[in-house]
């Protein structure tokens, strides 16, 4: 008989490496958060001089990356600051795992794996990885500088849809592939003296664990590389590439597999249990899955933070030239799909600051004072190259002439140049999730869904919700916390170090089965479906806005 309990004292800790902060989260044995933490990199590490986390490369278009050692000083000064709160003892954490933001990469200097194993407890880590990348910035999610590396992969492997067929989506400008190919193209020394590449993900756990950790299953999907049903590299997609890719890699790994025991430093340093497992890391999607609990197809989760995602589980994997497939993190034998939008909160706050005196008070006033439907008033906001759908920078503001609502007989649309600071925060709004539901309904997610979970930061403002709940048709429900990912890392700890303790794979809902109210899991209603016939409308308008982001597409799209 499998004993599914956790140890009575245990603690789960989670970290979720973020594009604007590093956070933790701290479980007990019950699930239920002991305390957490956070490091803001803009105003807590300013001599690295981010904005929003990242560097804008005006010199070459769509570049953009992450100072890699403001991560690693980040990891020092949050657990510096775990140590100093007193609220728990550090030698009881049974496991820890992490999250990163998808897509991501580090590129390990040759030599770099003497420094992982050598960490000298008397210094900062920030001293001792100062020679350890070959190139100390790393590419984000947020770069879309490798349209040419794109179509190259794509063609090198029958086409687009060939690539999603075989990695679960076809080549994007974010994804790791891609931006390796271009660093191969364009640096050669740098990737000639890479002896391994990480994701944000597998470099936590590297520096945890003090050696190269594997690249799990989950994110290594989101790298145009992994063959999605065998879970290996596929050596079509490295071929196309960069030579003698797979030695750089290193091998894969299930999300729920130990990576290693947690490295001497952090024993001498914080006085971790030299016995504190380190389950593998995973991207911030695949943990804000866990973290949502979503295991039931039919539920959808909404992810509002500096990237928009929506995403589900499904038993299939049906390729498509838009949206992903991953491997689900906690479930073997099931997928997770998702759709992700670039212009999420840094749009949204954009948007405030020039329609809202810089304040959601204001801009929650106005979205309510404009009308539902915005009056046949539709908005595409992109302050950064959008993803879905593939078109640049710009605002762009139509009118519906003849619009009634009920159908799209008779109706044209006109390109303006301004709406009112009321209409204008409305058809941001309307127009974000009305993109989500007319592309999710176009990648098969279920239309309407059983019900939506919110999370990330924009999840607390609930004018946003009861719009979310009025254009998809259904009940929106939030969690205990909009960190979700940092969350989901925590709970991911404890479900590895379940699994190892029973010598394989155990259902991670036998974690809170039957109790998941007493947990910090837990979700509650905060938005209902109040007006059929508005859902209704608002179906149509979907169609419309699709039809113009269409033709959007076809005159400016990359």
């Amino acid at each position: 008989m499998e004993d599914l309990c956790l140890p009575k004292d245990a603690l789960f800790l989670g970290f979720d490496s973020s594009t604007q902060s590093l956070k933790a989260t701290v479980l007990d044995s019950n699930l239920c958060i002991l305390t957490s933490e956070i490091v803001n990199f803009d105003s807590e590490l300013p001599h690295y001089k981010t904005k929003d986390g990242v560097y804008r490369d005006s010199s070459i278009n769509g570049r953009i990356v992450s100072p890699t050692l403001m991560w690693v000083e980040a990891l020092d000064l949050i657990l510096q600051r775990l140590q100093d709160s007193k609220k728990f003892d550090f030698n009881k954490l049974a496991a820890i795992s992490g999250s990163g933001q998808q897509h991501g990469s580090v590129y390990w200097k040759k030599g770099s794996s003497n420094i992982l194993s050598s960490l000298d407890p008397k210094k900062p880590l920030v001293d001792q990885f100062g020679q350890a990348f070959s190139t100390r910035e790393s590419p984000i999610w947020m770069d879309s500088s490798t349209t040419e590396q794109c179509r190259a992969i794509e063609n090198a492997v029958g086409g687009p849809l060939e690539l999603s067929k075989l990695t679960g989506s076809r080549a994007y400008e974010r994804f790791t592939g891609p931006q390796i190919r271009r660093i191969f193209e364009t640096q050669p020394e740098v990737y000639n003296d890479t002896e391994r590449i990480s994701l944000v993900s597998s470099f936590v756990a590297s520096v945890l664990i003090g050696k190269y950790a594997c690249i799990d299953h989950t994110d290594g999907s989101g790298m145009n590389l992994m063959d999605i049903k065998e879970r290996v590299w596929s050596k079509q997609a490295l071929k196309a590439t960069a030579p003698d890719l797979e030695e750089k890699l290193g091998t894969l790994a299930p999300a729920h597999a130990v990576a290693g025991l947690i490295a001497p430093y952090f024993v001498q340093k914080y006085q971790f249990n030299k016995e504190c497992l380190v389950i593998q890391c995973s991207g911030d999607n695949p943990n804000s899955l866990a973290g949502l609990t979503i295991n039931t197809p039919g539920d959808l989760a909404i992810s509002l933070g500096t990237s928009d995602t929506v995403f589900g589980i499904t038993m299939e994997h049906n390729p498509s030239l838009e949206g992903h497939v991953l491997p689900n993190p906690v479930d073997p034998e099931s997928y997770m799909v998702m759709l992700c939008y670039k212009n999420g909160s840094l749009t949204r706050e954009d948007i405030r600051d020039r329609c809202a005196d810089k304040s959601w008070d204001v801009f929650n006033q106005y979205l309510k004072q404009a009308p539902a439907l915005n009056g046949g008033k539709l908005g595409f906001y992109y302050k950064d190259h959008e993803i879905l759908p593939p078109l640049p920078i710009g605002y762009h503001r139509y009118t519906l002439e003849n619009y009634k609502g009920d159908t799209l007989d008779g109706v044209t649309e006109h390109e303006v140049k301004e709406f009112d600071p009321p209409s204008e925060i409305r058809a941001l709004i309307e127009g974000q999730f009305l993109s989500m539901r007319g592309h999710a309904e176009r990648f098969g997610m279920p239309s309407p869904p059983k019900r939506i979970i919110a999370t990330g930061g924009a999840s607390a403002n609930h004018s946003i919700l009861t719009s979310i709940a009025s254009i998809f048709g259904c009940n929106v429900y939030t969690v205990q916390r909009p960190d979700s990912a940092s969350l989901g890392a925590a709970l991911r700890a404890a479900h590895g170090w379940l699994c190892n303790r029973n010598g394989g794979f155990v259902p991670i809902s036998c974690l809170y089965k039957d109790r998941l109210e007493n947990t910090a899991f837990g979700s509650k209603l905060v938005a209902t479906v109040e007006d059929d016939k508005l859902v209704a409308k608002y179906g149509v308008l979907v169609k419309k806005r699709m039809e113009i982001e269409k033709q959007l597409v076809q005159k400016l799209g990359r």
